[in-house]
């Protein structure tokens, strides 16, 4: 990489965590250091809150999908606007006047101590893994650019970040978060800016193209619980998987924590029902664009450049005998492009359409070939789509701009992780140790303890790294895990809300709940949105089976 790209890099994060601690303040009690005294405004609650999901899987992962599959993705958050207004009159005034630090210690209040445990534990669990998958982003990148090992990668982000986190608290990463949005926005738009000028057609040629393979299609209005991305998997599952983030996740919980008031807190979650899906959108939108640029530029047959190293020299004559396929397969697929561009009327864009459509079916199958040989000859998963956006910022994209695109993927990296290491300690400290372990101490011991708590959990994360960079769209592994458990946790708090539900009734449907998910995961072809509707209906059933006329809740005792 360039020099200036390298100045850009260092000094965007030098200043990044210089100002994010220079913000930070009364970090020296456990309120300033968890909830910042409850004093951020809510357009800074608003970015941090968006900044925490525009992390550098969405740089990475979602534009990655984008090239691959288009535009489908987005229906993930269709529910994210009717989540939103949902949790402003239920969750939000519950919690922010509540004096929690997490959101498990209200279902201490509400039911008993071993819900209240194991909700937070499971977040622990999930969280942790998420973190890992986001710190994997990153480190796909630097692996890219450098050529290290995955591990080096991980740990040369990993260690600084847990370090950063430790001294700054949650308000330097707020502060933090407010400057990784802006930085994000501005690459992606510059990022598309480049891909507009340096492409041989004009935008309505180039969405022409897109569209011929279907990566225009957003909207899927079939019901099929098996198909992963469709208007209602997103509008329906998505909603329960957005309640339960931003409702009951520690990570965000904490965010609207600290803010001033109730209604600061909901102006800030309102933030995201407006713009989340229009910066969505956008990012998938360049992952397009990059497909359509590969139209018309060559791009490498393998986008791994470790796996491109080891399969030229393993595999060489294989290798070179794919790539002569390949390269005179995309002659012709350039050329099939360019007929549907210039198809003036139905009959000959069909025709071209249809030509087009067979060249791109033989590029992917020469493409097929290419990644199996990879995985023979390295023994390692294959997929690249995570590598698509990485190798062609670093050889398409002018000096400068790549520089601060990679300083937005690093940067988003650490301020993301960041924010999930301080929510894991968080819930460490308050919902384990000092309810368990160390009931009474200062706030000087617990502080310490916190510091820890940060240090384990980052630890935790690199290792998850390392699995998690296999598994395919990053950005898919994360919901993922996360629909995995959410729906269940979820499912705990809407029994709080429920007057009848009492005792044992969080305990044993949550218990239920996760019992079910892993079925229907492990057992089944049903889609992972639609996890976050079962788990949360099973533990609300099952809930009110158990404590429906039971004994009372410790706080109505």
């Amino acid at each position: 990489m360039h020099w200036i790209n390298w100045v850009i890099v260092v000094a965007y994060l030098v200043y990044v965590v210089v100002d994010g601690i220079r913000k930070s303040k009364d970090t020296d009690s456990i309120s300033g250091y968890f909830v910042a005294n409850k004093s951020l405004a809510w357009w800074v609650v608003g970015l941090s809150v968006m900044a925490t999901q525009l992390s550098a899987v969405t740089m990475i992962g979602t534009t990655g999908q984008g090239a691959t599959d288009g535009l489908r993705f987005v229906q993930t958050y269709l529910g994210l606007p009717l989540a939103m207004v949902i949790l402003g009159v239920t969750i939000v005034p519950m919690l922010h006047g509540s004096g929690v630090y997490t959101a498990y210690e209200y279902l201490e209040r509400r039911f008993d101590a071993k819900t209240r445990s194991l909700t937070a534990f499971l977040f622990l669990l999930s969280r942790g893994m998420s973190c890992g998958t986001i710190l994997a982003a990153p480190a796909v990148v630097f692996s890219a650019i450098f050529g290290l090992p995955l591990v080096w990668s991980v740990a040369l982000i990993g260690l600084p970040t847990v370090i950063y986190t430790m001294i700054g608290g949650v308000q330097a990463v707020a502060w933090a978060d407010v400057k990784q949005m802006v930085l994000i926005v501005v690459a992606l738009v510059a990022v598309m800016a480049v891909l507009l000028v340096q492409m041989p057609v004009n935008p309505d040629e180039a969405l022409r193209i897109a569209g011929s393979t279907g990566r225009l299609q957003a909207f899927d209005f079939s019901f099929d619980i098996n198909e992963t991305y469709t208007f209602w998997s997103g509008l329906i599952g998505g909603t329960f998987l957005m309640l339960s983030y931003f409702g009951t996740d520690q990570s965000q919980v904490q965010r609207f924590l600290t803010a001033r008031s109730v209604e600061e807190a909901n102006s800030s979650l309102l933030m995201s029902a407006y713009w989340k899906i229009p910066l969505q959108a956008l990012v998938l939108l360049v992952g397009v664009g990059v497909f359509v640029y590969y139209q018309f530029v060559r791009p490498p047959l393998l986008y791994n450049p470790a796996h491109e190293v080891a399969v030229t020299a393993e595999a060489g004559a294989a290798y070179s005998a794919l790539e002569s396929r390949y390269a005179d397969a995309f002659t012709l697929r350039e050329a099939a492009a360019l007929s549907v561009a210039d198809a003036t009327d139905e009959p000959s864009a069909e025709a071209a359409m249809e030509t087009f459509l067979a060249r791109e079916t033989e590029i992917q199958v020469i493409r097929g070939e290419a990644l199996a040989l990879a995985g023979e000859v390295t023994g390692e998963a294959t997929e690249d789509v995570n590598y698509i956006i990485p190798r062609f910022v670093l050889s398409e994209l002018p000096i400068g701009l790549a520089g601060l695109f990679i300083a937005g993927v690093i940067a988003a990296a650490m301020s993301s992780i960041a924010a999930e290491l301080n929510a894991l300690a968080t819930a460490s400290v308050i919902d384990f140790y000092r309810r368990w372990v160390r009931p009474e101490a200062d706030d000087a011991h617990y502080l310490l303890v916190s510091k820890g708590a940060t240090g384990f959990w980052g630890v935790f994360a690199c290792v998850v790294a390392l699995y998690a960079a296999t598994l395919g769209s990053l950005i898919e592994v994360v919901n993922r895990f996360g629909s995995f458990f959410y729906g269940s946790i979820l499912g705990v708090f809407l029994l709080a809300m429920m007057p009848r539900a009492k005792g044992w009734a969080g305990f044993v449907g949550l218990i239920a709940g996760m019992t079910v998910v892993g079925f229907v995961n492990f057992g089944t072809d049903i889609a992972y949105l639609w996890q976050n509707i079962i788990g949360a209906g099973v533990v609300v059933a099952v809930g009110l089976v158990v404590g429906g006329g039971g004994e009372a809740s410790p706080t109505e005792a």
